[in-house]
């Protein structure tokens, strides 16, 4: 098996920055003008596509095409797919509850506070979790065993997230059921399919990267999304917005908080 291609591998990294650089700065631009920050959401999967799409362009002569061309497609479904959901989502809606509790304590300028604590950051936390990508496009070894679990697994978590997002745009589209919590289809066994998702699609895909050396040293990239789904912006910061919902302590006593679980029996005697 050749060597890592090292050089060429460091070689395009100020390359994937400067391109994830260029759209976060054009997302800032439009949030400015429409004065609503959270359009940066939008971008979040967009964001890995660029990166992906520019390290398979320059991994080319370098990296196993196989690896190259399957880590591209996973990826830009998934950043494709998740853009185009919160868009729609979020179409000619006002600025999101969290953007607007974090800055409304800005001091100072309101757009320069989101730029040095949401886009900074986000920008940060994104090429770090697409070191994954950038090095699996960059291994030399052909695609073995260690790939089809991650492919699968990949699948699980697409299907959970696509599945989980659907299910919660009807829910939400029902006046019969505004005000109420969503108990049912996957939601009945986790109270964040579409969070859990995101987080198999990633362990997916860093498989796909470890099946060749060095892939299995990006670790902490998938590790990072996972824990900031589970137990960082995702699920905490969702939760505190449920809290005082009527039903939602009920939901998280019978229902699973991450991981996909059978529905837990209430305790006798519970309230």
């Amino acid at each position: 098996m050749p060597a890592f291609p090292l050089d060429a591998f460091l070689s395009s990294l100020p390359w994937a920055a400067a391109g994830l650089a260029v759209l976060l700065a054009a997302t800032f631009a439009v949030a400015v003008r429409q004065n609503r920050h959270s359009v940066i959401d939008t971008v979040w999967g967009l964001g890995f596509v660029v990166v992906a799409a520019i390290s398979w362009l320059l991994s080319a002569g370098h990296g196993d095409d196989g690896r190259r061309l399957l880590l591209l497609v996973l990826v830009a479904v998934w950043g494709v797919r998740l853009a185009v959901h919160i868009g729609l989502r979020s179409r000619g809606g006002h600025e999101d509850p969290r953007y607007v509790d974090m800055l409304s304590s800005a001091p100072g300028s309101r757009n320069v506070y989101a730029l040095r604590r949401v886009y900074l950051p986000q920008g940060v936390v994104l090429f770090f979790v697409s070191l994954t990508v950038q090095v699996g496009m960059f291994s030399t070894g052909r695609l073995g065993w260690l790939a089809l679990p991650g492919v699968l697994l990949w699948i699980l978590g697409f299907v959970f997230e696509t599945v989980g997002d659907r299910q919660l745009a009807q829910f939400k589209a029902d006046p019969a059921r505004r005000g109420t919590v969503l108990n049912t289809g996957l939601w009945r066994y986790t109270r964040h399919p579409n969070y859990f998702g995101d987080a198999a699609v990633w362990a997916g895909l860093f498989l796909v990267a470890a099946d060749s050396w060095p892939g299995v040293l990006t670790v902490l990239s998938p590790a990072l999304m996972i824990w900031t789904l589970a137990g960082k912006t995702g699920k905490p910061l969702t939760e505190k917005a449920m809290s005082g919902r009527p039903g939602y302590r009920e939901y998280i006593e019978s229902t699973s908080g991450f991981l996909p679980l059978p529905p837990r029996r209430p305790r006798a005697g519970g309230r």
